[in-house]
């Protein structure tokens, strides 16, 4: 077993740290042929491991392979075991960030009930379906802020499908499509 030293040391748990236990960046004053040294006896004893390095997730490099792509490098299971470290301890620390950076699923609005828009919604379920004018009737409102209800609350946040169809001696008729059916 090779005794670390404090440079080494930083590098392992810097990286045991970071998302997919990447160790770059190196410890600041750490460059040149200091770091070449460090980075090469650590890759020889098996303590990091030299990868593709992905620009687009933003992954430091630690150096040009000359094509146009680079190498970052990586913690091994057995560089995380030199620090005391367990590597199945990291990637279920891993995980559970992951799972914590993304945000829960959006629950679909429901439609308030005993409400004017429930008012609203039940006259457009109807087979006949409704007008703005039996619309204004039923609630009060001006035609303007019923043919707002239908386009801002029920179709924009409730997502439901309102269909307006012409029909002659009746007007507009508004209907709620077949598969929103809303308790």
């Amino acid at each position: 077993m090779h005794k670390l030293t404090d440079t080494q040391t930083i590098i392992l748990s810097a990286g045991a740290q970071r998302r997919d236990n990447i160790a770059m960046p190196l410890p600041k004053g750490l460059h040149g042929a200091a770091a070449k040294k460090v980075v090469t006896m650590m890759i020889g004893r098996g303590w990091l491991e030299e990868v593709d390095g992905n620009i687009r997730k933003g992954e430091p490099l630690w150096r040009e392979t000359g094509d146009g792509h680079g190498t970052t490098l990586v913690v091994t299971d057995a560089g995380l075991l030199a620090i005391g470290i367990e590597p199945v301890v990291v990637k279920t620390v891993a995980a559970i960030r992951t799972n914590a950076a993304q945000p829960p699923a959006p629950k679909p609005p429901t439609p308030r009930t005993g409400t004017k828009q429930a008012q609203i919604i039940t006259l457009l379920q109807r087979p006949e379906g409704a007008t703005i004018a039996e619309i204004v009737a039923a609630t009060g409102w001006q035609a303007h802020s019923a043919r707002g209800m239908i386009s801002g609350a029920l179709k924009k946040k409730l997502g439901l499908h309102v269909t307006s169809e012409k029909i002659d001696g009746r007007g507009t008729v508004y209907r709620l499509g077949n598969d929103d059916v809303c308790s």
